[in-house]
C-alpha cells in the first residue's frame, strides 16, 4: 500500500531531522493509524467497508506531506550554515514528491470514480522504474518484462529487459533482428510463444529468410505456412515448451523471480548477472559430461 509507505518514509525523514539534527519540527506521528487502515482496506469485504478506510488513510497522508513540506522550508533554511542538511533535504524532496503522486493518483480512483492510466501511476515509491505487467486477463505483476533467446546449447543467447509493457507481438521484428545483429545472421528455424503470433510477424520471419517459424498458439495461421511439415512444426513447439524449463530453473536457482538490487540500471545488471550464472553452470555441466 503505498499511502501507508508514505506515511512511514515521510515520518521517519522528519524524526531523523528532530533526533539527529536537531530541528525544531512540528508534527504527529500518524503511522499506526495508517497502518490500522491499510490493514483494515486489504480485508475489507466489499467497496462499502473500503470507501471510509480510503478516505481516512487518504486524510492522514495529506497532514503527513502537509508536515514534510514545511519541513523542507526549514531544512532548506538552514543549508547555508549546515552542509550536512543537504542529504536530508534531498530525501525529504524526492519522497515528499512522490508521496503527492501516489496521494493524487489515490484520490482520483477512489473518491472522483476515474481511471487513472498505467503511465501516470506510482507502483513503488521505492522502485519508481517499476511497471504495471498485465498479461491477457491473468494477474497484474510489477516489474519489468525480460525477452530471452535460448538455443539448442541450452545457452540463453539474448537477454532484452524492457520498459512499459509492449505487446509481445510488438517484439519479434526486434527480437529477430538482434540474432542477426549479435551473430550475423537469422537463425534457419524459430519457435516463439503464442503472444508473439500474427500473420505480419510470420510474413516479417519469412522476409528475413528463416524457412520454419513455430507459434506455440496458432491464432488463426496453418502450419503450411509457418514450416514445411507438421513434423518440424512439431519438433519446434515442443523445442519451446524445453524452454519453458528453463525460465524456471533461472527463476527458482537464480533468483529471477525477484531482483533485490534498487534502481533500474541495478535490475538490469541483477537479470544479466543471473544470465551470465547460468551459462556458466550449463557450459561447466557440458564440459564435465564431456571428460
Amino acid at each position: 500500500m503505498q499511502l501507508f509507505d508514505s506515511v512511514r518514509v515521510l515520518t521517519r525523514l522528519l524524526y531523523q531531522a528532530r533526533e539527529v539534527f536537531g530541528i525544531k519540527i512540528v508534527f504527529s506521528d500518524h503511522q499506526r493509524r495508517a497502518k490500522r487502515r491499510m490493514v483494515g482496506i486489504q480485508y475489507a469485504k466489499g467497496e462499502k467497508q473500503r470507501q471510509p478506510l480510503y478516505e481516512d488513510l487518504l486524510k492522514v497522508t495529506r497532514k503527513t506531506i502537509g508536515y514534510a513540506i514545511k519541513a523542507e522550508e526549514v531544512v532548506g533554511n538552514l543549508l547555508s550554515t549546515d552542509m550536512e542538511l543537504f542529504g536530508l533535504l534531498s530525501q525529504i524532496k524526492h519522497y515528499g514528491d512522490l508521496a503527492r503522486q501516489v496521494y493524487d493518483q489515490t484520490y482520483r480512483r477512489i473518491v472522483q470514480g476515474e481511471t487513472v492510466p498505467a503511465g501516470q501511476k506510482v507502483v513503488s515509491i521505492f522502485e519508481e522504474h517499476t511497471d504495471i505487467i498485465i498479461k491477457d486477463s491473468r494477474d497484474t505483476h510489477y516489474g519489468h518484462k525480460i525477452c530471452l533467446t535460448g538455443g539448442a546449447s541450452n545457452l540463453i543467447l539474448d537477454c532484452v529487459i524492457l520498459e512499459g509493457n509492449p505487446a509481445d507481438s510488438e517484439l519479434v521484428e526486434q527480437m529477430l533482428d538482434r540474432q542477426q545483429e549479435i551473430y550475423g545472421r537469422y537463425p534457419l528455424k524459430v519457435a516463439l510463444d503464442g503472444g508473439f503470433a500474427s500473420k505480419d510477424n510470420l510474413a516479417k520471419a519469412k522476409e528475413r529468410k528463416i524457412k520454419d517459424v513455430c507459434f506455440a498458439k496458432k491464432r488463426g495461421l496453418e502450419e503450411a505456412d509457418m514450416c514445411r511439415s507438421e513434423y518440424v512444426y512439431n519438433k519446434l513447439r515442443r523445442f519451446r515448451a524445453g524452454i519453458e524449463s528453463g525460465i524456471s530453473w533461472l527463476k527458482r536457482s537464480f533468483g529471477l523471480t525477484r531482483c533485490t538490487w534498487k534502481g533500474f540500471r541495478s535490475f538490469k545488471c541483477y537479470v544479466l548477472s543471473s544470465v551470465v550464472a547460468a551459462n556458466l553452470l550449463t557450459m561447466a555441466r557440458k564440459k564435465l559430461a564431456a571428460v
